[in-house]
């Protein structure tokens, strides 16, 4: 269920801390081939299913980079914050990808709150995201996002 904060002061109080997880999102061959299409990486491991039965990974994985971008879809499930005129992605940190994701996994975000700091005019989060696959104790991804957030 998705954290929600009433003004984004509040989110002080809630640092070292987990705030929600995301519903889980299966991985299929066509989401893949889009972000292979959108991107230009059509590298066999990503868009050739019998070419990757024989590979290292046994099918077809996720681009890392589709991985990732998924955590901006995350993001609106694990934490809301309300009061807000703008709120606005500042960038990430610490990017890591520590298992692949074969076609037809489920991945979720699981997020915690790492650190709130005062900026002018506005709150400045690091959320740390690990997106999680079922089934699997390794991750696919994590990644500290960075947002601000200006007050109404």
């Amino acid at each position: 269920m998705t954290k929600v904060f009433k003004h984004p002061k509040d989110l002080h109080a809630w640092v070292g801390q987990e705030l929600a997880c995301s519903d889980w999102l299966e991985i299929d061959q066509a989401r893949i081939n889009l972000f292979a299409d959108a991107t230009g990486d059509h590298q066999w491991i990503h868009v050739d299913p019998i070419k990757a039965k024989d590979g290292p990974f046994g099918k077809c994985i996720a681009h890392g980079y589709l991985t990732l971008s998924l955590v901006n879809l995350f993001l609106p499930q694990i934490i809301d914050v309300q009061g807000i005129s703008m709120g606005v992605n500042v960038g990430c940190e610490r990017i890591r990808f520590p298992a692949p994701v074969p076609v037809g996994s489920k991945l979720r975000g699981r997020g915690e709150l790492v650190s709130v700091e005062e900026v002018k005019g506005g709150v400045q989060s690091v959320v740390r995201v690990t997106v999680e696959i079922e089934g699997n104790d390794r991750p696919a991804c994590v990644v500290d996002t960075i947002s601000r957030y200006f007050p109404a």
